[in-house]
């Protein structure tokens, strides 16, 4: 709604929204990373889905790098390493958000560490349509231009 009163008053269309409209799946992974330490609010499931999705396909060619250059010990090299490690922030981050969207508590992350089930569990929360209207969180992102 925000974005289209921008456009009658201003006659200019914003270059972020546009681009989130069309459904370019790398902005939002890149939207992700702009808001690395933001953990309030909430994340839509395509935000969090293609941040995971992108996230894999770095890690691996972080991998296969590793493996290219012979400097992967164990399994894991320093350059996939290295990935993992700055991405801990920008992951927890939006998972936690993603929580928010479906009315969770941020401390619902750490059901994580009970094993299977907890893995299980927060699978079925991060796979939940998001939760109708505005709740303690923030509002509905699928209604936030």
């Amino acid at each position: 709604m925000e974005s289209r009163n921008h456009i009658q008053k201003t006659g200019r269309i914003l270059k972020s929204q546009t681009s989130k409209e069309k459904g370019v799946a790398m902005n939002w992974y890149l939207y992700v990373l702009s808001h690395y330490a933001d953990f309030t609010g909430r994340a839509r499931r395509n935000e969090y889905w293609m941040f995971v999705l992108f996230n894999i396909i770095f890690a691996v060619i972080a991998g296969i790098l590793d493996s290219i250059l012979g400097i992967a010990k164990l399994g894991i090299g320093p350059i996939c390493m290295l990935y993992i490690l700055a991405m801990f922030i920008p992951s927890l981050s939006v998972g936690v958000r993603r929580l928010h969207d479906v009315g969770k508590s941020d401390w619902m992350m750490l059901i994580a560490f009970i094993p299977i089930i907890g893995a299980i569990w927060l699978l079925v929360l991060m796979l939940l349509n998001s939760q109708i209207g505005e709740n303690q969180y923030g509002p509905n992102p699928k209604l936030v231009p």
